[in-house]
């Protein structure tokens, strides 16, 4: 197999003047001297393996857009399934390499085996959530269909992001996010009217009248998002439309959740257009509170946004996103990262976000580890949304936002954290169902893969003991 030489001056150079550095500093931060640097970013000299380890480690969001050939595409394909095995090895791209170019096969079946070993565990979460849902046939409810659709589209929709990007850089006058009065006279200019009401539904449109009302009892972000959800409806109808109509679901209830989840979309992208919102989320390191100050949007409508930064070319710092009711049901999710979640409530009971449920208005931050090894840097906060009456209890919910810990140095989060202590970190799981943890006192019910035996004449916290075989039924 040949190797093809990679040159990524340009890249590097790009690299190099988004983050303000000279080449004395980058040079200094890889460890070669300034005039190496100059003829890599003239193309004069093409990447060697340890300086793509060096650029990799220290700039993990840009390096994971740098255009590679088939080789190479390989390389990186047998290093991402190495790196999700269930015990990932340390290795360097010199090894990994090697591998490729003298056993090709072995690495294409490799990767293979952990697909198929992929779509074995998903098989396991569905089986999870059928058990959970006592649905024994394990067919997926509509908004499950929906949730499932945005996670396959990796919680990324390219033709509404840049529409509404586009759209939004026309009315906002150069401001980061369009003000409402802005959003109104363009709702004017359609003719449109807007009226608040005190009570009733959070948004309403009566067609006969062209009147959008909105309930005055939400919050001024909230009422921002709706007044641009019915914009994104409008002006994106034909495009919302494509969308559902070729979407393979299964219902048209299911369809119809859609359109208005590609509705919230499109909103949240109106009013936290793409590029501003990413280069605002770098420069503040992700703090989610000077991001929502200036966007105009709430905790959860920021952290929801994070984890979309997924444009080919453009990414964002891969996140993780979930909403957990009072019950532990996980009522939003998606992960760009390698976190999955459990399919149908019952998370892990120490994973923070169910603290943060307890203890509210706060930001809570955990250092995590699952199964497979990878650590997360997570925030939870817990949030009360008041209701218009005494009659109706208020809605209280956590949301959790994280990343992988490679990423740290970009989560202003985790700041406080020791990350080389290796007893900081809470060894976490997805479902106690389907847990590999044979030493957690946390659990809630055996995992249904394994069998368990019981000692009568002896007890712990956890009343039986996880076998390492197999269950047979």
């Amino acid at each position: 197999m040949v190797q093809r030489r990679i040159f990524a001056g340009a890249n590097i150079r790009n690299l190099r003047k988004a983050r303000g550095l000279r080449q004395s500093e980058l040079a200094s931060l890889l460890g070669i001297s300034p005039s190496y640097l100059s003829q890599v970013e003239s193309d004069d000299r093409a990447l060697t393996p340890t300086l793509n380890d060096s650029l990799r480690r220290h700039f993990p969001v840009e390096w994971q857009d740098i255009p590679t050939d088939q080789a190479a595409e390989l390389l990186h394909a047998f290093e991402e399934a190495l790196n999700s095995s269930v015990s990932p090895v340390g290795h360097t791209t010199a090894q990994v390499r090697k591998i490729v170019e003298q056993f090709p096969e072995f690495a294409e079946r490799f990767i293979h085996l952990n697909r198929d070993h992929r779509t074995a565990i998903q098989r396991l979460e569905m089986l999870d959530e059928a058990i959970g849902a006592n649905n024994a046939a394990g067919g997926r409810l509509p908004w499950e269909e929906v949730r499932d659709w945005f996670h396959n589209t990796n919680n990324y929709v390219d033709t509404l992001d840049r529409a509404a990007e586009a759209f939004s850089e026309t009315i906002s006058d150069a401001h980061d996010s369009p003000s409402t009065t802005q959003m109104v006279q363009w709702l004017e200019r359609q003719g449109t009217s807007l009226r608040f009401s005190g009570n009733g539904p959070v948004r309403r449109y009566d067609n006969l009248t062209d009147t959008l009302t909105i309930n005055t009892a939400k919050t001024n972000e909230s009422a921002r998002f709706h007044i641009s959800w019915h914009i994104a409806s409008t002006a994106f109808n034909a495009e919302i439309a494509d969308i559902s109509q070729n979407a393979i679901l299964k219902s048209e209830t299911a369809r119809h959740l859609l359109t208005i989840g590609l509705g919230n979309y499109a909103a949240g992208s109106i009013l936290m257009p793409y590029g501003r919102f990413r280069s605002a989320a770098r420069s503040a390191r992700h703090d989610i509170d000077r991001l929502r100050h200036t966007f105009g949007s709430t905790f959860e409508q920021v952290c929801h946004r994070l984890s979309t930064l997924q444009r080919p070319g453009a990414r964002g710092t891969p996140m993780y996103f979930c909403r957990v009711d009072m019950a532990g049901n996980i009522t939003k999710r998606h992960s760009a990262t390698r976190l999955r979640f459990a399919r149908f409530g019952g998370a892990c009971p120490l994973w923070v976000v169910h603290e943060a449920v307890a203890v509210p208005d706060r930001i809570h931050v955990q250092l995590s580890e699952m199964p497979d090894g990878v650590r997360y840097v997570s925030i939870a906060k817990g949030i009360v949304k008041q209701t218009d009456s005494f009659l109706q209890q208020p809605r209280r919910y956590a949301v959790a936002l994280g990343c992988e810990v490679d990423f740290a140095p970009d989560f202003i989060y985790a700041d406080g954290i020791n990350l080389q202590n290796p007893d900081t970190p809470t060894h976490i799981g997805e479902s106690c169902r389907i847990c590999t943890r044979d030493d957690c006192d946390q659990r809630a019910f055996p995992p249904s893969d394994k069998e368990i035996t019981v000692n009568p004449q002896e007890r712990d916290i956890v009343p039986y003991k996880i076998q390492s075989r197999a269950f047979k039924p």
